[in-house]
């Protein structure tokens, strides 16, 4: 007697449109680099606990539980996401929102259905979905509007050329009750710290002992919409290699990028010669007006210049035009006060618009930020990095961001 081939769809369940529609949203994170058809899919578990969505790509696992939904028998389909979630959105459209959220939806298996309309989906088998591994224990808390603020910061400083992983990847350094945020793209380096609070019953969460990973910033990025909205604690797990982030009623798990990447320890001064705090958004306006004239010059990717004039006003100024133009160029005060050390008068420091933009962003909510300088070594015409910081001094602080400056001729 031949084997009878498992039935493809067999979960049964009803939820309101609304909460399903955003779960199934969430779960799409777990679908993105997904090749084959089965992981393109959501596998829907109805069992004793309630509802369960699951996706995969080998670069991201998610697993959502939708408590509003009712099992009304337990069992498990595997259904075509993109399918699953368009057919929903047609079942409820010319509905108002609010109507369209409270509209009960039913799956039978593989059919779909409202009190209006009943489809059926394209069910693939259940047993062709490769799950993900069980995630890590949680090794500490963090809050989820400070994660999600601090990987606004540093992201931006990752790299995009996809030849070069280690660093198109945000490294994630949980080290006591410190979790450390770090990015690089080779010129410029961001790290932000967010407070963590480790769990006591992991093994590893001693100021001793230190968990770090390298996730990818795209995937990062992608979540990144969802910690948006997240008000909870996020629970952080290190498995190996995974990197799990639990949100409530989802959980999120990361391949991690191989690699070491760039130390960054020696490269952030833990003293300066120069320390000077900078109005913001007067930077901003200055910094504007220097790419715009850039860009109208038609000399594109000419970098912007800090330097003081002759009455030690700190000025920005667009690097545009041939050499004795360059002279003639009076560039934009810039309020400051300097808190250290003498002002560097002889000296000009040229660097990116678009990574200084980026630079004064990331202190979004702040009105000042403090810049370092130090002097280049004795016999050298290098300058060294430009050091910004949310703190007064080099060191402390959440956040800190080096600059390398552009050489000129």
């Amino acid at each position: 007697m031949s084997e009878q081939p498992t039935p493809a769809a067999t979960a049964h369940i009803t939820a309101p449109y609304g909460p399903l529609a955003d779960a199934l949203k969430t779960a799409a994170f777990g679908t993105v680099c997904a090749t084959a058809p089965a992981q393109h899919g959501v596998l829907i578990e109805a069992d004793d606990t309630g509802l369960t969505l699951r996706t995969h790509d080998w670069e991201t696992a998610v697993s959502i539980t939708v408590p509003t939904a009712t099992v009304t028998r337990t069992g498990a389909s595997l259904l075509p996401l993109d399918q699953l979630t368009k057919s929903l959105k047609a079942m409820v459209a010319g509905e108002t929102k609010a109507t369209a959220a409270r509209t009960t939806v039913t799956l039978a298996g593989d059919l779909l259905a409202t009190d209006d309309l009943t489809v059926p989906l394209a069910a693939l088998p259940v047993g062709e979905f490769t799950p993900a591994r069980k995630p890590a224990p949680v090794a500490a808390h963090l809050d989820a509007q400070e994660l999600y603020r601090q990987l606004q910061r540093v992201t931006p400083a990752t790299c995009t050329d996809d030849t070069l992983p280690t660093l198109a990847a945000v490294q994630m350094t949980l080290e006591g009750r410190t979790l450390t945020l770090a990015a690089t793209d080779r010129y410029r380096f961001a790290v932000a710290d967010v407070p963590a609070t480790p769990n006591p019953d992991h093994p590893a969460t001693t100021p001793e002992q230190t968990l770090t990973t390298l996730i990818p910033a795209s995937v990062l990025t992608r979540i990144s919409t969802y910690l948006k909205t997240c008000t909870g604690p996020v629970g952080i797990a290190y498995g190996n290699p995974e990197l799990t982030l639990n949100m409530g009623d989802t959980t999120l798990t990361i391949q991690p990028r191989e690699g070491t990447p760039p130390g960054y320890a020696a490269l952030f001064p833990t003293t300066a010669d120069t320390s000077l705090t900078l109005d913001r958004p007067t930077a901003q306006k200055a910094l504007k007006k220097c790419a715009a004239l850039i860009a109208a010059s038609g000399e594109r990717g000419s970098p912007v210049t800090l330097r003081w004039d002759e009455n030690g006003t700190l000025t920005l100024a667009p690097r545009i035009g041939e050499p004795d133009d360059l002279a003639r160029i009076k560039g934009m005060p810039l309020t400051f006060a300097t808190l250290t050390g003498p002002t560097p008068t002889d000296r000009e420091l040229h660097t990116n618009p678009a990574f200084l933009k980026d630079a004064l962003a990331a202190f979004d909510g702040a009105d000042t930020l403090t810049l370092h300088l130090r002097d280049p070594k004795e016999g050298s015409t290098s300058l060294p990095p430009l050091l910004l910081t949310t703190n007064p001094h080099p060191t402390g602080g959440d956040y800190r961001h080096l600059l390398m400056p552009v050489r000129v001729s």
